[in-house]
């Protein structure tokens, strides 16, 4: 068996949701799908119906897991990371995630190639459009892609991710809308819910936002530059992924020991390169300033993985990144101090060991979208994101 993922066509996944849904009641094995009957929430002119979903990550880099999340009740999608390393130039050792406890993993941007990417995120988006309306699954316009990129400037301006960017910003020029919006009026008289007025008026703008996702080391200015760019040519609302090394490495290493991670280990290296503290506050203030004058938004999305030594018991390699459970008291004090440095001249994003018991905290914090991939990587899979829609999203709202 292959370790590479192979993207479906997307009349094949349509297929595949109609009769399954019309057999089992079920929808890419999510045995009850989420029915939203609440409110919906501003997202800087869009609208959610919950304020969380999966995290850039194993659950965002296929159009069916994508629809499987929504079904279960995510609203909001941080879609997996591209770069220009892509499809088998991107070496990923396999496997790549421990999920026994905390969670460890040695991935880091999309297995696919990028034109890949992009077709996925359409596809997905299409078939969001049709099933919410079709199933009555909830508003059609209830949710929210958020893309990913990094790790360089050059590479971000490179032809292939500005294809990207522009395709996912406007998708009606691409051949995979072509062929989504085709397959669809072909196959109207199958739906109840779904008219040709109604496909000729699902939006192709699949994205007005962006994470900014850079590597361990790389430095102040170049963060600065990257995200100026995407505000100021691109146009996007931006967030940039901070590293839980802002806390500097004695802090980090007494929560970790305090709170029972003694086992985890990791020295000062990546602390001492990384950026600094005070400097993303100033350089935030700079980006916050950018983004008012533009009209958009700026966020930060706290936080991305810790690096820590890798024992070997499971992944291969000297070092992996650390998230989950042990993730969240550190990125719990970093939102605390940045909220206290910054007020609300930035939104905060959250990803770092959110799960049921703590997601509607975090929201009424006003700590949101809020974003997950451990939980998910648990027993229950997909279906955490039912609880977490039923029990805590509508206390929320």
């Amino acid at each position: 068996m292959s370790d590479r993922m192979v993207p479906l066509p997307f009349d094949r996944m349509m297929e595949w949701v109609l009769k399954e849904k019309s057999v089992s009641g079920s929808i890419f094995g999510v045995h009850f799908p989420y029915m939203h009957r609440g409110g919906k929430i501003d997202f800087n002119g869009e609208k959610l119906e919950t304020p969380f979903g999966p995290a850039a990550g194993p659950h965002t880099q296929l159009a069916q897991n994508i629809v499987a999340a929504y079904s279960a009740g995510a609203r909001f999608f941080e879609l997996k990371t591209v770069q220009i390393i892509d499809g088998e130039n991107l070496h990923v050792a396999k496997p790549c995630i421990d999920a026994r406890d905390e969670c460890y993993n040695v991935e880091w941007s999309t297995e696919l190639y990028v034109s890949q990417a992009l077709e996925e995120y359409i596809k997905a988006w299409f078939m969001l459009k049709i099933i919410s309306a079709e199933f009555s699954m909830g508003d059609p316009d209830g949710f929210v892609f958020n893309m990913s990129v990094g790790y360089d400037l050059d590479g971000i301006k490179s032809a292939m991710i500005d294809s990207f960017i522009e395709g996912l910003k406007d998708a009606s020029g691409t051949k995979i809308w072509a062929e989504c919006a085709g397959w669809a009026e072909k196959n109207i008289s199958r739906f109840k819910h779904v008219d040709l007025r109604y496909i000729d008026g699902i939006s192709s703008c699949i994205s007005s936002s962006i994470t900014l996702s850079t590597l361990h080391g790389c430095p102040s200015d170049e963060i600065e530059r990257i995200a100026a760019y995407l505000l100021l040519e691109k146009h996007l609302n931006t967030f940039i992924k901070c590293n839980p090394t802002l806390l500097g490495y004695s802090f980090v290493r007494e929560t970790m020991d305090r709170l029972g991670y003694a086992y985890i280990k990791f020295g000062p290296r990546h602390f001492e390169d990384d950026l600094q503290y005070p400097d993303a506050v100033a350089m935030l203030n700079r980006l916050s300033a950018v983004a008012s004058k533009e009209k958009l938004l700026l966020g930060v999305k706290l936080t991305n993985t810790l690096p820590v030594d890798n024992p070997g018991d499971f992944i291969h390699g000297d070092e992996m990144y650390m998230s989950g459970r042990s993730l969240f008291p550190l990125t719990a004090d970093l939102a605390y101090r940045l909220s206290e440095d910054m007020g609300d001249r930035i939104r905060i994003s959250w990803s770092g060991g959110a799960d049921a018991a703590n997601i509607c905290d975090l929201f009424n914090a006003g700590i949101w979208p809020v974003t997950l991939a451990t939980t998910l990587l648990k027993p229950g899979g997909y279906s955490r994101l039912t609880q977490i829609a039923e029990k805590n999203a509508g206390l929320c709202l």
